[in-house]
């Protein structure tokens, strides 16, 4: 509709005896406008929240830093060397388009860059967002029966690649595509065997300040919304992405 509404004003304009030149320039001008607005969209963290809850912190922003990372970290999966001296725990909604645009971008330059050569291990856990996504519950309740059978993060990646697709059959179905005792499988999704723990998840992350996903806590920091992972424009100056984060927490943990 925007081609098609430029094209009728400059053929209004010419006809009138307007300056073609003027009509260009202007057309110029009007692209780079909606140009700079999507990459500064592009750029802008975002998440989503907890029906009734306050919108996302600021970015990379420490709110009241969680101290006890027992506490945070809880049993939940954990995904590099235990022995990293960096913890990470994500909260995250297997439906969230937001948490799957950070699991396919930010997340594998950290899972690259940190996890992979043990300065940091990262941990997942269950932030459903119910109210405005029908799959969060069961789709956190399929990856706890995955991980019953040590295939977490193989289902975990396996759901935010197919985000679009999340159905109680295709849960099934996937554990048949990675070997999967399917029998112990559907039991334990049918039964709601993990239910309750899903929910102690959700509830965790709100004691922790947590209203939206993705949130992240970087040795106990609180990083809200699906930031890139180098530092980004926001306004009239630049917000640190979560490489700068991770670095600046590295940095801490030497003091």
């Amino acid at each position: 509709m925007e081609e098609d509404i430029l094209t009728s004003n400059s053929a209004s304009k010419n006809e009138s005896g307007g300056n073609p030149n003027m009509v260009i320039a202007g057309s110029i001008l009007l692209a780079g406008i909606i140009i700079a607005g999507a990459i500064i969209f592009i750029n802008k963290p975002q998440g989503e929240t907890v029906a009734g809850k306050k919108g996302l912190a600021a970015s990379g922003k420490a709110i009241d830093p969680v101290k006890d990372m027992n506490l945070l970290a809880d049993d939940d999966p954990v995904l590099g060397s235990p022995d990293a001296k960096l913890t990470i725990v994500e909260f995250g909604d297997f439906q969230c388009p937001f948490c799957q645009r950070f699991f396919q971008t930010t997340e594998q330059q950290v899972i690259e860059n940190y996890i992979k050569t043990g300065k940091a291990k990262l941990i997942y856990r269950d932030f459903p967002l119910s109210s405005i996504h029908a799959e969060a519950q069961k789709s956190a309740e399929a990856s706890e029966c995955a991980d019953e059978q040590g295939k977490f993060w193989a289902y975990h990646d396996l759901l935010y690649n197919r985000q679009d697709k999340l159905s109680l059959n295709n849960y099934k179905k996937w554990a048949t595509e990675l070997s999967l005792d399917t029998n112990k499988f559907n039991n334990c999704l049918d039964s709601g065997k993990y239910a309750t723990e899903v929910g102690k998840d959700l509830q965790s992350g709100q004691s922790f300040g947590v209203t939206g996903t993705p949130a992240t806590f970087v040795n106990g920091r609180l990083v809200t919304g699906a930031i890139p992972y180098e530092d980004y424009p926001q306004g009239n100056e630049m917000m640190p992405g979560f490489k700068t984060i991770i670095e600046e927490e590295l940095e801490n943990i030497k003091k």
